[in-house]
């Protein structure tokens, strides 16, 4: 009997995609991946048209609907983390040549039995399943009459879920068009939710087996293979007696002091640890792993003379520890080798950003060095990794930034820089002024030039969507430390709201750059980049300019614009 009989009755659509993943998890592990998105898509899909207290997001892709934080709030993090996972299983299948293993697709259906409980549970209308159901892997069959699949349909796959996606927009499409039907719907929907939510949720969600899949799943993303018996549990001795608590069946004592053993560590060519990532259980704060995991930097670092980079996690939150230079910071997932060496070998090569000379063949006007030195304050004096500047149009705010880029790069400070605009033109004329003023930082233009390498990539904000999920072989080609910078021009609250994946999943330093008078800025950016409301980093308003004789005064001229006339629509834009 199929795992996924509860959803028959009420979600047939689902139901059938989830049998396809299911009777392909031995016989076709890829196939099984790629047939457990879908459902998932279904599922979710169905909840935004039939659910009302779900917002749509800007973009109606599945990664954008599982992160809308009304969804989130809806599954609660043992769902999404599952949700996550899937796409995350399914976008590989589709879109990398590695092979996908038993295993991996035994996780996707796995994970999908919780989501189309979670989803039954909430939003059943008849009968709900009970709390004890479980998975059972022993029904899955074990053979099955479907090939596997060759290159050729890979592709065709791979088109398949285009197409779906296209789908999915028209069936989200219809939830604007209120029937009476789908009206009765939503109000039995309602009635189900309520009930729902007023019995406690006793499901055994199997939340550490995806915590520690999870985690497994970002490391191998970020190129860690973890095949070798040191890169787990790993023995280090030294730790104090009071620890023996936090692992009591893991703890031994001796000549040299209490041992542990660390969840996980990442090691450099020349033998020593560049990282350690200390797992907690998933319903844990993961910082109560925080001062464990610094126990355990420590002992590496006596018995190998290198401080690893500290993580800890639960599965669902990330943390980010270099406790050689910024307190802890939460983040989306782990860094790969190349960048964990950059990290360590700035530790004795950063130079100090105050005593560094501003490039004058960059920028000569006053305000733009006063800008360049109060973010390098902000992020050098006062450990901060945000910054705003309010810059009036014509004042030079690129050259302004870009002399930034050059102090940073000339300190070691950064590598590898991302320019975002929200118009191709815009990208255009970023890199063109890149080349200009810093040409061996090899400006790279990601929407015209997708595969090439460089310093600094300038793109626009969707391309940068499609590229945070790209994967080579099975490694993301952006990891979260790929970028030291991330400069967005004219930054407000709509980019943060329609873009906002693209700022959280890049660990790095922030600069906003907007022509926005500061006393105009809404209060929500401010918070964004963590300041005061009306207070940014360093502002030059337009009447500063006109009054030291950089700007004129603008001339009021009445043109008749067809927008005004015909109004304007979103999708009728350019990039």
């Amino acid at each position: 009997m199929s795992n996924f009989a509860f959803l028959r009755a009420e979600w047939p659509e689902v139901h059938e995609a989830a049998t396809h993943a299911e009777a392909a998890v031995y016989p076709d592990p890829r196939t099984a991946c790629f047939y457990a998105r879908r459902a998932l898509e279904l599922a979710v899909a169905w909840a935004y048209k039939h659910d009302p207290a779900l917002k749509l997001p800007y973009q109606d892709n599945l990664s954008a609907l599982i992160h809308e934080p009304t969804f989130k709030q809806a599954a609660g993090d043992a769902v999404f983390s599952k949700a996550r996972l899937i796409t995350r299983l399914g976008n590989q299948a589709v879109h990398s040549h590695r092979p996908i293993q038993q295993q991996d697709a035994l996780v996707a259906v796995r994970e999908l039995f919780h989501v189309g409980y979670w989803l039954a549970r909430s939003y059943a209308r008849g009968e709900r399943p009970p709390p004890e159901l479980a998975f059972d892997a022993s029904a899955l069959p074990r053979t099955a009459p479907i090939p596997r699949q060759t290159a050729e349909q890979l592709r065709k796959l791979e088109a398949d879920l285009r197409e779906r996606d296209e789908s999915l927009k028209a069936l989200l499409a219809d939830r604007t068009t209120l029937d009476e039907e789908l009206k009765r719907l939503r109000a039995e929907v309602a009635e189900a939710k309520k009930a729902a939510a007023a019995r406690p949720d006793t499901h055994d969600y199997s939340e550490a087996q995806t915590r520690d899949y999870f985690i497994d799943l970002l490391l191998k993303e970020a190129g860690w293979a973890l095949d070798q018996p040191r890169d787990r549990e790993f023995e280090v001795a030294g730790m104090p007696a009071s620890t023996s608590l936090s692992h009591p069946d893991r703890s031994l004592s001796g000549a040299e002091g209490n041992r542990g053993f660390v969840d996980y560590v990442l090691w450099g060519d020349d033998g020593k640890p560049l990282a350690l990532v200390e797992a907690k259980r998933t319903r844990c704060d993961p910082r109560a792993g925080q001062q464990q995991a610094k126990l355990y930097a420590d002992c590496l670092e006596r018995q190998f003379g290198q401080r690893p980079v500290i993580f800890y996690s639960n599965g669902y939150e990330h943390w980010l520890w270099d406790d050689a230079r910024y307190p802890p910071r939460q983040v989306q997932g782990f860094y790969k080798q190349d960048e964990l060496e950059l990290l360590i070998q700035r530790r004795g090569s950063r130079r100090p950003l105050g005593q560094a000379e501003i490039n004058p063949e960059i920028v000569e006007r006053f305000y733009q060095t006063r800008a360049v030195r109060r973010v390098a304050e902000a992020f050098e004096r006062d450990h901060e990794r945000k910054a705003l500047l309010v810059m009036a149009t014509g004042a030079g705010k690129t050259r302004t930034v870009i002399a930034l880029c050059d102090l940073l790069m000339r300190c070691n400070r950064a590598k590898r820089v991302l320019f975002l605009a929200d118009r191709k033109a815009l990208v255009t004329q970023a890199v063109n002024s890149f080349k200009q003023y810093l040409p061996d930082a090899a400006p790279v233009n990601l929407v015209t030039e997708k595969d090439v390498e460089g310093r600094v990539f300038v793109s626009t904000y969707p391309t940068m969507m499609g590229l945070i999920d790209e994967t080579r072989d099975g490694q993301r080609r952006f990891g979260v430390g790929h970028f030291d910078l991330v400069i967005i021009d004219e930054a407000h609250r709509s980019v943060f709201q329609k873009y906002r994946a693209i700022f959280d999943y890049f660990d790095s330093l922030l600069v906003g750059l907007t022509a926005t008078p500061k006393d105009e800025v809404d209060r929500n950016t401010y918070g964004l980049f963590d300041l005061e409301d009306g207070v940014p980093t360093d502002a030059y308003a337009l009447e500063e300019a006109v009054r030291d004789g950089y700007l004129v005064p603008p001339k009021a001229v009445s043109v008749p614009l067809k927008f005004h006339r015909q109004g304007i629509r979103y999708d009728d834009l350019s990039e």
